[in-house]
């Protein structure tokens, strides 16, 4: 099982019995070493049901779920290989009864979370909201309540904001419904407070491995601790100098604690860089040299020398877009020049790496110009289209009638008659009763406060709600899915009323194909063909349609729908960790975007701008090291500012970087006039050694010829 893995690498799989933790540097192989880890587990005597491999995205479970499959076999299947956040919905799905939540309970999106949260502060500010909403994630996710939050709150704003936070949870509990916060939270309340629970996952879980250790949370870890137990049959796989979620509550200090909290730990270091060429591992080394160190590594590459890291400056975004679109189409012209075969470089080849979204606006305008095709990476989800999230909520009300956010969008969605005053004395109804908007419709006395036509309404979409839920229980497999699905949109004329709410029908087409998109996935869930906790392909139990709509929630893309596409990817750093590609551009590399400023709003600097600069360093960093071959780092002579242009400055980075020997200051334009220039006199050699060889030929004699 360790056939091919270097030594670090064979240390890190055969060790079996206690805690460990991989520190895998960039591009050293982390993943094969998970996958490894398990058949080795596995050929040790564990049974695949009793090893969990915990990743951070469900792309990234689905690449390993793959992986583990082709190395071990039809044993990888029994493998618990999921997010932490798929792995909390299991834990409540079977034992959030301890909590008082029922099996069928709600996952909100970040639209539901927002609205409520606006209800339960009393405000209509959306923005003020989101802050709300942002403050209490962060609250969650170092594993505070309301209460907590409250007697640690600095400030008045902060007091108020834990008192939203009180009244949300309240709201959550009526309405049978989690956030995504909830579901690393609340199974970490399900451990500490119910033994019996704690138990059962102990005994049932042999060994766990967790990848990306170092994005995990102060709650992730601590449910971390509690599903090992004291055995602490644990492998972590991380990297202090990657990690760049500070922001969302990620903390190095996991990483610091884990020698404590357990001294037998075994530590191995992965620095073996598979990756990229040396030049641009010795930038990445010199880049994240200055900053403190938990385990001092070094990465080191075999892979050649190869060409030096360029740095080109640019006078605004325009040029530097210009500058790439030149850079990209010589190296691809470069590439079509090499006499090996399997040189030419695709457009999949290449990907601009930025600070931040907005900066992507420039590079969109000049690729168009230029006729390359491209994708912008963390664009739209697919399920937060609003077709898509139309029909999602009329099937989370299916599982859980008390979901008042999911039933407000349904009732209204297509409009039945039933208006926003009709909604508004039935809120009230049942917020005075106690109870959820689908329980207080069948209440007896709501003909006290409304007119029997109104009633009516209700009950009518009660009963439909009623019938629909009563056919997708009985709703299993892939054709009879498509059979539901299909019945509902026409009962529903929900194809009606997408074109009907669009002035262009090329528009109401599309979204109408999205409609039909998501209703074929679905099918294809309930028939078993795509696996629920990663959206890998396989072969697996057919389901019910109750059982489908559970899972979705969970899920931010439709995967099957990405493919392999060859076009160059726009992404920001954040967006881009974990994934690689042979030529990269780290475009606007200027103080003040990367790193960001390092500026308290009133000017003074503090001690956690020294913290800050840390984790902008370790994103400049994962950006240098997502490049296999070439590198190329802009920089803007000068820069928009709002409506301003402001003079702008090399990122410290870049001198950091310590190219001053190696580097190469190149305009690609330049280089790409040279490259026309072979291609043409390659032509016009071609053309004049044809017109010699013609030439020859028509001065043999017929004799000659005739030898030939």
């Amino acid at each position: 099982m360790t056939h091919g893995l270097n030594l670090a690498q064979q240390e890190a799989v055969n060790y079996l019995h206690g805690p460990c933790l991989v520190l895998a540097g960039a591009g050293s192989g982390k993943t094969r070493v998970i996958t490894h880890k398990i058949g080795r587990l596995i050929q040790s005597g564990l049974k695949p049901e009793q090893i969990a491999a915990i990743t951070f995205t469900n792309k990234a479970a689905a690449e390993m779920r793959e992986r583990a499959k082709t190395l071990i076999g039809k044993s990888a299947k029994g493998v618990l290989i999921c997010t932490f956040h798929a792995l909390g919905v299991r834990m409540l799905r079977q034992d959030g009864a301890a909590l008082g939540l029922k099996p069928q309970f709600s996952i909100l999106d970040s639209d539901d979370v927002t609205s409520i949260i606006k209800d339960a502060g009393g405000s209509t500010d959306a923005a003020t909201a989101r802050q709300w909403q942002w403050t209490i994630s962060l609250w969650k996710n170092m594993g505070l309540n309301a209460a907590e939050a409250l007697t640690q709150a600095n400030g008045d704003e902060e007091r108020a904001i834990a008192r939203v936070m009180a009244h949300y949870e309240e709201r959550l509990t009526a309405y049978q419904s989690v956030d995504f916060d909830d579901l690393v939270g609340l199974p970490l309340k399900l451990l500490r407070e119910h033994e019996s629970v704690r138990s059962k996952w102990q005994e049932s879980l042999g060994h766990v491995l967790v990848d990306e250790y170092q994005d995990t949370n102060a709650t992730q870890y601590e449910m971390l601790k509690l599903l090992v137990g004291p055995r602490g049959r644990f492998t972590a796989v991380g990297d202090d100098d990657q990690s760049i979620y500070g922001w969302r509550g990620a903390t190095l200090d996991n990483l610091k604690k884990l020698p404590q909290d357990y001294p037998n730990l075994k530590v191995v270091k992965l620095e073996q860089n598979y990756r990229s060429t040396s030049a641009i591992l010795r930038a990445a080394n010199n880049v994240i040299g200055p900053n403190p160190k938990l385990f001092p590594k070094t990465l080191f590459s075999e892979l050649g020398e190869g060409e030096p890291v360029r740095v080109v400056d640019c006078d605004s975004e325009e040029h530097e877009a210009e500058r790439v679109v030149a850079r990209i189409q010589s190296l691809r012209a470069e590439g079509s020049l090499q006499a090996e075969g399997g040189q030419y470089k695709e457009w999949k080849d290449f990907c601009v790496l930025y600070r931040a979204n907005h900066l992507a606006k420039p590079f969109e305008k000049a690729f168009r110009r230029a006729n390359i095709p491209y994708k912008v990476s963390g664009g739209q989800s697919f399920f937060d289209r609003a077709e898509i999230k139309d029909l999602c909520c009329w099937m989370r009300l299916l599982v859980n009638n008390n979901d008042d956010p999911a039933f407000m969008r349904a009732v209204t969605t297509p409009k039945r008659g039933i208006g926003h005053t009709t909604l508004g004395a039935l809120g009230t109804f049942a917020s005075q009763s106690k109870q959820s908007l689908f329980e207080a419709l069948f209440s007896n006395s709501l003909g006290s406060v409304l007119p029997a036509k109104a009633v009516g309404s209700l009950h009518e979409f009660g009963r439909y709600l009623n019938d629909l839920e009563y056919r997708a229980k009985r709703t299993v497999g892939a054709e009879d899915a498509r059979v539901f699905l299909n019945d509902w949109l026409k009962e529903i004329d929900y194809e009606k009323h997408l074109y009907d709410g669009e002035d262009s029908e090329k528009l109401a087409a599309a979204r109408w194909t999205n409609v039909m998109d998501f209703c074929d996935w679905v099918a294809q869930r309930c028939g078993g063909q795509i696996d629920d906790a990663s959206g890998a392909v396989v072969a697996a139990e057919t389901k019910t349609m109750l059982e489908v709509v559970q899972t979705i929630a969970l899920l931010s893309t439709i995967s099957e729908r990405e493919g392999d596409q060859n076009v160059v990817t726009l992404s920001t750093l954040h967006a881009a960790k974990g994934l690689e590609w042979p030529h990269v551009v780290l475009a606007g590399v200027n103080e003040g975007l990367l790193p960001f400023k390092m500026e308290d709003d009133n000017g003074t600097n503090t001690e956690n701008i020294a913290l800050r600069l840390q984790e902008e360093r370790r994103l400049m960093y994962v950006g240098i090291t997502r490049a296999q071959r070439t590198l190329a780092v802009n920089w803007l002579r000068k820069r928009k500012k709002g409506r301003d242009m402001i003079p702008g400055a090399p990122s410290r980075f870049i001198a950091e970087m310590a190219l001053d020997k190696a580097t190469v200051k190149e305009d690609p334009r330049e280089k790409l006039k040279a490259l026309r220039a072979e291609f043409a006199k390659k032509s016009a050699d071609g053309i004049a050694a044809a017109a010699a060889a013609s030439e020859a030929h028509s001065r043999q004699t017929p004799a000659e010829l005739g030898k030939i």
